[in-house]
């Protein structure tokens, strides 16, 4: 049994987080959270869906002609900090010398292709000019110049682009201006997530970057709002210091810091579903703040975001009919039955083999319970090897099968049968949501209850030279939203189009 000290309970009196809250997440790690069981790979025909141009066309249609009653959000998180993206060119930093080996000499020793591709293709990068502007004078040779270059893009006395949050780098250059992924998530915005000309998004930020977002929002959202004749309303929040998690120690005792005080960490992307929690429309549109694309491939991108709006209103409009015929619990066996074929064939619920088994009474509470949720439409793209989750029919611990997006982590590979499921699935998810949050009544559903808890990750970190356990929050697109009934669509690989490293700007994709 784990004992708060004074200071302790104090401590968490602070973030907002109960004391059960935390003895449960100290049980989740003595316990371990076992893999996912993987049923088979989602695929075209069996649990992916796939358009013709000519149904396309009609789902586009379709939203088209019901958005103008409804409340659109795009919903962004945003919190992500280029450090990451920027991590080789730190390194390079660190252990480069101009004046005492040739770069070409470096790259040899190293092996190091990052900085090989990044030196001699950075003239493409959006912020070249700009950067050269500042160092070209102080450097004698072309070696020197890849080595300034660096050193100003990332070192606090230069742009200090390390410190930046993603979403406010400049990715796009488009001649006399460059766009940061702020601008682009607003370009889109309007093409897909503007009714009676306002557009609302809302960005999920760090702390530290609220000020720059805003200063961002000032010069760029009149210039976008002009461009596009629409109306931004433009709203943030930051992860709530209440959805931190316990760090453990390997005895799996709470991780103290050197003041005594209880090592909390963030949980992770999953932490949003609070963020989300927060907002209320009839559609939310969910995409990454790093995926964006250059002005050519945006129709195409916002034609994709209708089709499968359209795909989630048009189900969602017998969704509601039928939730509202189970209201009266008069409805008669055929007429149940089909609502179990419609949820069946149309939003991928799967019921017990013990359902026939059930009486009339009980089995109207379950397609009751079974038609009562958001919906999700996730687009998913044709695996390219890229690295990420994928859509997979699962099952949970009582045996019940669902549609799910699992992370490879989430997978025991040393297990044959699950490895060789995981290696023939043919997409992977992009993180392209559509999501439907309110009942037939127009009321925002609770999503926290929609969430299985025992979808998160434990990893193994170290601090201060001692070793930990942490936990990761089921993810926001995974676990989080776990108990939702979820439709999944092809969508192009144009839609697919996120920023890792700064090297993936050199990108055709990324070159306006």
């Amino acid at each position: 049994m784990t004992d708060f000290s004074q200071q302790d309970l104090e401590q968490l009196e602070k973030k907002g987080i109960s004391k059960e809250k935390v003895l449960d997440q100290i049980e989740t790690f003595k316990e371990g959270i076992p893999f996912v069981k993987l049923e088979r790979a989602a695929v075209i025909s069996d649990g992916i869906l796939k358009f013709s141009e000519k149904e396309e066309k009609e789902l586009i249609q379709y939203f088209e002609s019901v958005r103008g009653d409804l409340a659109l959000l795009k919903f962004v998180p945003a919190s992500g900090a280029a450090s990451r993206m920027f991590k080789a060119m730190f390194n390079f930093l660190e252990a480069y010398d101009p004046s005492q080996e040739t770069l070409s000499t470096y790259i040899e020793r190293t092996g190091d292709t990052a900085v090989q591709q990044f030196t001699s293709e950075m003239e493409n990068l959006p912020f070249y000019e700009h950067i050269m502007d500042r160092v070209s004078a102080k450097a004698n040779n072309l070696d020197e110049k890849a080595y300034l270059f660096v050193k100003e893009m990332l070192m606090e006395d230069g742009l200090n682009y390390g410190f930046y949050p993603k979403g406010l780098l400049p990715f796009h250059n488009y001649g006399k201006q460059s766009a940061t992924p702020f601008e682009e998530h607003l370009k889109e915005a309007a093409l897909y997530a503007k009714t009676g000309g306002n557009a609302n998004l809302h960005f999920t930020i760090s702390e530290q970057h609220d000020a720059m977002f805003k200063k961002e929002h000032m010069q760029a959202g009149p210039k976008i709002s002009k461009e596009t004749d629409t109306q931004f309303n433009i709203t943030y929040s930051n992860q709530k210091p209440s959805t931190d998690t316990i760090a453990v120690d390997m005895k799996n005792k709470p991780f103290k810091d050197n003041d005594g005080s209880m090592l909390f960490r963030p949980g992770g992307h999953g932490a949003l579903i609070e963020n989300l929690n927060d907002q209320d429309a009839d559609v939310i549109f969910i995409k990454n703040i790093d995926n964006v694309v250059i002005d050519e491939n945006l129709q195409e991108v916002a034609d994709s975001k209708k089709i499968l709006a359209g795909v989630l209103t048009k189900v969602q409009a017998r969704a509601f009919e039928y939730a509202k015929m189970l209201e009266h619990d008069t409805v008669s066996n055929e007429k149940l039955d089909e609502i179990k074929t419609f949820l069946e064939n149309e939003l991928n619920v799967r019921f017990s083999d013990n359902y026939e088994k059930l009486n009339p009474e009980e089995q109207l509470v379950l397609v009751k319970d079974k038609i009562n949720r958001p919906i999700r439409v996730c687009g998913m793209v044709k695996n390219e090897g890229e690295p990420g989750g994928g859509p997979f029919w699962i099952y949970d611990s009582e045996g019940n099968v669902s549609l799910q997006i699992i992370e490879s982590a989430q997978i025991d590979t040393s297990n044959k049968e699950q490895a060789s499921i995981l290696k023939n699935s043919t997409h992977f998810n992009p993180v392209d949501l559509i999501c439907g949050v309110r009942n037939h009544k127009g009321k925002k559903y609770n999503l926290l209850d929609f969430v299985d808890a025992k979808q998160g990750f434990i990893t193994e970190k170290t601090k201060e030279g001692k070793e930990l356990k942490a936990l990761e929050l089921p993810g926001l697109w995974n676990g989080a939203m776990a108990f939702w009934n979820t439709i999944f669509v092809e969508v192009p690989l144009v839609t697919f189009n996120p920023v890792k490293t700064v090297n993936d700007l050199l990108k055709p994709t990324h070159q306006a």
